[in-house]
């Protein structure tokens, strides 16, 4: 089973990228994030004629939006953090019965925020809070989990294009990455460092300032797996094609294979 996750930064702009990637990469769980158009407005005819018949939507109209789509049913379907109030459609979860057992996928598009000190960093810290929370509970009720997305965390400096330039800035600071390593010590594992990669391999580059062309990125999409499913976890990788399509999403898709 071969499981995606991809910010595609508008739906409607990348429909065709979309559609195209999944002619040659046929995984059977694609994860998608930053929708940004509303339910009614999600292409589910064109989705299913290209073999997604089963799709768990929850958009938001010119932000956020989160939705998996997927080859095999979904089931307990589970819009945002439970307990934890918010706005912005951010996570959606699903689960999948496959043979080995049913598989907890938990999608998200976390918060960007803005530099330490200002409210939207501080709605970042509390958000992955609840998430954590949220989460802990999750994994007590399905022990065979994926946690995926857009993080907006740059885990370690070898997850950046300039770690000391940018230290303690967003993506990069003590208080997020300390989040990050919160989750992992729920007991979910960061798939794509079980595997010898590429030195300065990222998931993200900016628009600006030849930010792919010069390798300027950060990798800060991620596939998280529970303990459980450490063991059967083949391999993860980021597909950099993507980024090098016209008007393409500044972020390119990351795919595990368990």
């Amino acid at each position: 089973m071969k499981i995606t996750t991809w910010n595609v930064n508008s739906l409607t702009a990348r429909l065709q990228h979309v559609l195209d990637w999944t002619a040659t990469n046929p995984v059977d769980l694609l994860c998608l994030q930053e929708l940004k158009l509303t339910d009614d407005k999600f292409p589910l005819d064109v989705l299913r004629e290209a073999g997604y018949a089963h799709c768990a939507v929850f958009g938001q109209k010119t932000y956020n939006g989160v939705a998996i789509m997927s080859r095999q049913p979904l089931r307990d379907i589970v819009k945002n953090i439970a307990g934890f109030a918010d706005e912005h459609s951010r996570v959606i979860a699903a689960t999948l019965d496959s043979p080995a057992g049913e598989l907890r996928l938990v999608n998200g598009y976390f918060v960007n925020g803005q530099a330490p000190g200002t409210d939207k960093f501080e709605y970042k810290m509390s958000w992955l809070r609840g998430l954590r929370d949220y989460l802990r509970e999750e994994l007590a009720a399905h022990p065979r989990l994926v946690l995926l997305g857009d993080f907006n965390i740059a885990p370690e400096d070898r997850d950046s294009f300039d770690p000391e330039g940018l230290r303690e800035t967003i993506h990069h600071t003590t208080q997020e990455r300390d989040h990050f390593h919160k989750l992992v010590e729920l007991g979910l594992c960061d798939s794509f460092r079980m595997f010898e990669q590429p030195e300065k391999s990222y998931s993200w580059w900016d628009y600006r300032m030849l930010g792919y062309q010069k390798n300027r990125g950060l990798r800060i999409d991620h596939i998280l797996v529970s303990e459980l499913l450490k063991q059967d976890v083949k391999a993860c990788s980021i597909d950099r094609a993507p980024r090098k399509w016209k008007q393409p999403s500044d972020h390119a898709p990351v795919t595990l294979e368990i």
